[in-house]
């Protein structure tokens, strides 16, 4: 038996990425080989932990190169500081100052707090190593969620809303390798909504049980220090989530290829749970507003009790920031717009290559609602339709690489129709759609 499998048999517990008596240095020679074997192969070792395989997975079926790709910039850098003074977690940044920032610089690591997309907004501890993690893009306004740097202990933690360790070779990005991390979501007290996730990044050392002791207690204690100032009155000049300055755009909502949606209101980023995920998906549809009887017809084919439906509303309410939701019927006071329908409105103008890069994926996949489902079904009709109608093979192609269009023989068999014969893909698609054809015949 491989030192991988045996240690990892004798975990207690998935969250630790050493279990136990394990030898780190023994660990990491392991993982390493693991960590080739699978971006050569493809094949993930048996004694890997499954949070880590699952994630691997995940993040090459989203496209990333694992010898290449950076995490994408995705906050201006201009607009950090504003995003910074109104973001919830401002409350709590004082405590985590106080409880890991200090400690952490003196022990030679970084501490990072993302927003509920995985954008980074503070990264502060040790200098030196902040220089060298810029070089990896590990700084503040970068992106890592695992669409954009791979399995990483923030962008998995808000994958899996739940506290993550990893140990250097089980980040799947080579360049992140070198680091070990741990890291845990923080969630709204009121809500239960993720605001963002907690992180304490450097070498071995932090892929202990200690060390996701204390940034659990952290959580713990940011959590209870934004419940203490719910209940305090407001003060004049401070940053607060529910604050609306000039100047914002329309609040945004992504709602495709997402197990739950997340929320774009100024400066305010939210991640919703998947039942309040839909009733905002519905509502932002909806300008006349739906009645509780309404939304219990949409979100189910049994009959929903209206009480029912007015206790979610009332809990979506406390999530929206400075959103707010009317009554009688049912209604946003702003115009939401969502990513459905920015996919919509290129596929009505013709531009199909912008709509195929703007279709993340299905509607809410995990959505049961039948009026979720519905829309799910029209958007993916829709674009396909206009792909099959026109002659665009890179818009098509595109769109047959994806996840949602890789076994669709009519898609694959429409591009080898269109696709020039000198293309250097017209191979590979003809193979395809002989694969296809044979599968499905």
């Amino acid at each position: 038996m491989s030192h991988v499998t045996y240690t990892r048999a004798m975990a207690r517990s998935e969250d630790l990425a050493v279990p136990p008596g394990a030898d780190p240095a023994l660990l990491t020679r392991d993982l390493h080989r693991a960590h080739d074997e699978f971006v050569a192969s493809g094949r993930a070792h048996t004694g890997l932990r499954s949070l880590v395989i699952d994630s691997w997975q995940r993040s090459l079926a989203g496209g990333l190169d694992p010898e290449g790709d950076l995490p994408r910039m995705g906050i201006d850098l201009d607009l950090l500081d504003e995003i910074r003074k109104e973001h919830p977690l401002a409350l709590g940044m004082p405590v985590i100052r106080r409880l890991l920032v200090e400690s952490a610089t003196d022990a030679g690591l970084l501490v990072a707090v993302s927003d509920a997309a995985g954008q980074l907004l503070w990264v502060e501890g040790s200098s030196g190593l902040r220089s060298r993690a810029e070089g990896m893009h590990f700084m503040a306004g970068a992106d890592w969620s695992e669409a954009s740097a791979g399995t990483n202990a923030p962008g998995t933690a808000l994958a899996l809303d739940r506290p993550v360790q990893l140990l250097g070779p089980e980040h799947l990005a080579r360049q992140v390798t070198p680091w070990s991390c741990s890291a845990a979501p923080i969630h709204d007290p009121d809500t239960g909504a993720v605001l963002g996730v907690l992180d304490v990044t450097g070498g071995v050392e932090v892929a202990s049980p200690q060390s996701l002791g204390l940034v659990r207690a952290t959580v713990a204690a940011v959590e209870a220090e934004l419940r203490i100032a719910r209940l305090s009155p407001p003060q004049t000049g401070t940053g607060s989530s529910i604050h609306v300055t000039s100047g914002w755009s329309v609040p945004r909502l992504e709602v495709l290829g997402t197990h739950g949606a997340t929320l774009h209101v100024g400066a305010v980023t939210s991640r919703l749970s998947l039942r309040h995920s839909e009733l905002l998906l519905l509502l932002s549809r909806a300008s006349d507003g739906l009645t509780s009887a309404e939304l219990g017809l949409a979100l189910s084919d049994d009959e929903q009790a209206p009480v029912t439906i007015r206790a979610e509303l009332s809990r979506l309410r406390s999530a929206l920031g400075p959103l707010e939701l009317e009554s009688r019927p049912y209604r946003l006071n702003q115009v939401v717009q969502s990513d459905l329908e920015v996919v919509r409105e290129h596929v009505r103008a013709g531009r199909l290559r912008s709509a195929v890069a703007a279709y993340r994926g299905p509607v809410l996949p995990a959505s049961t609602a039948p009026a979720v489902e519905e829309l799910r079904e029209d958007l993916h009709l829709e674009l396909r339709s206009a792909l099959l109608a026109g002659t665009d093979a890179d818009a098509l192609l595109s769109f047959a690489d994806t996840q949602h269009g890789r076994e669709d023989l009519e898609v694959w068999t429409r591009v080898l129709q269109i696709l020039p014969f000198t293309s250097p893909r017209y191979a590979q698609v003809e193979a395809h759609v002989a694969r296809l054809d044979d599968l499905y015949t």
